[in-house]
């Protein structure tokens, strides 16, 4: 049998308040359209895993007993996507209304990154690698 840790994570779920609202906003600046929606999820492919919204009134069962985070209490994680170029991505970015968190800035670790979040609260980092 394979350990976990040796498998790939294929879907990250992310609980939303106002599914409609994130389900648009993943259309426009990751451009392109869910490939699974219904009334509660959308779920987008990202290259080797999948990204399903979840409404947040169905994370409580999903997760039970379990607590289920409010966006105040802040970020606890952010997603990472790798590009050839971190500026000309942020432009584009602009052009579709993404408002910057930080940067670009470049890292002591040799990356230049700039940081978004969707409308749900989630980080979005995207990051070149400089050396």
């Amino acid at each position: 049998m394979k350990t976990l840790g040796s498998l790939n994570v294929d879907v990250i779920t992310l609980f939303v308040e106002d599914l409609q609202r994130v389900r648009a906003f993943y259309q426009e600046v990751f451009g392109f359209s869910a490939v699974y929606e219904d009334d509660v999820s959308a779920v987008f492919n990202f290259g080797n895993m999948s990204i399903n919204l979840l409404n947040i009134s169905e994370a409580y069962d999903l997760i039970h007993p379990g607590t289920v985070a409010i966006p105040e209490s802040g970020s606890s994680f952010q997603f990472t996507i790798r590009v050839d170029n971190v500026d000309a991505v942020w432009n584009e970015l602009k052009t579709r209304g993404v408002a910057l968190l930080n940067g670009p800035v470049d890292r002591p670790w040799g990356v230049r990154t700039a940081a978004f979040t969707d409308p749900a609260g989630h980080v979005w980092e995207i990051a070149e690698q400089l050396t």
